[in-house]
């Protein structure tokens, strides 16, 4: 049987459409979700509220083989009427594992010189949003800067980060996800590990 999704579509819709505007517009703040859904196995509340709130059957999504065969799977083709697809680099929106070596940021989608917002937007299901090493954010929509601590990333994912901004304004777009929780990571914010 495949969970249920929003019991009022529009109103939550709507308010995880906020929440994700200002994660990306604020990198590096906290963003609730509303969790008034019940997510497949395998996705974060987070994550799950922003595949509905974005995903639909123009926008194909990446996921990895467990989550596309899978109730996950199924869930978003039965309500998004997204296409699954096993090619990252044609994902509009894509969701990894923090901890997984694969993919790596660079092989999806980092739009063209005439088409930059064309790139894929990253979920990164991540073990917690606070706990892990801190990194120092700076950029666009930071006041100075901001330190973040997620906790669950591959080793050199920092890397990644930094390598994604610097092709700025092509690049990735990243939201780490976990529970009801979002952290956006533009491509426009630069990445450093604390000091």
């Amino acid at each position: 049987m495949i969970a249920p999704c929003f019991s009022d579509p529009v109103f939550q819709s709507q308010a995880a459409f906020r929440a994700l505007l200002a994660a990306l517009s604020e990198p590096g703040t906290l963003q609730q979700v509303a969790g008034q859904i019940t997510p497949p196995e395998g996705l974060a509340t987070a994550t799950a509220t922003a595949l509905l709130t974005l995903a639909d059957y123009e926008t194909p999504v990446w996921l990895p083989e467990a989550l596309r065969s899978g109730p996950a799977g199924s869930w978003l083709r039965f309500h998004c009427g997204a296409a699954l697809i096993g090619d990252p680099a044609e994902a509009a929106f894509a969701v990894i594992d923090g901890t997984a070596d694969e993919p790596k940021l660079s092989a999806f989608n980092l739009g063209t010189d005439q088409f930059p917002d064309r790139s894929t937007t990253v979920i990164v299901q991540i073990a917690g949003l606070e706990g892990g090493p801190a990194l120092t954010l700076a950029g666009p929509g930071i006041p100075g800067s901001r330190n973040i601590a997620p906790l669950g990333l591959r080793p050199g994912f920092t890397d990644e980060l930094r390598e994604n901004g610097a092709l700025y304004p092509l690049g990735v777009d990243v939201l780490l996800a976990h529970g009801e929780g979002l952290i956006g990571l533009p491509r426009s914010t630069q990445v450093e590990e604390a000091r």
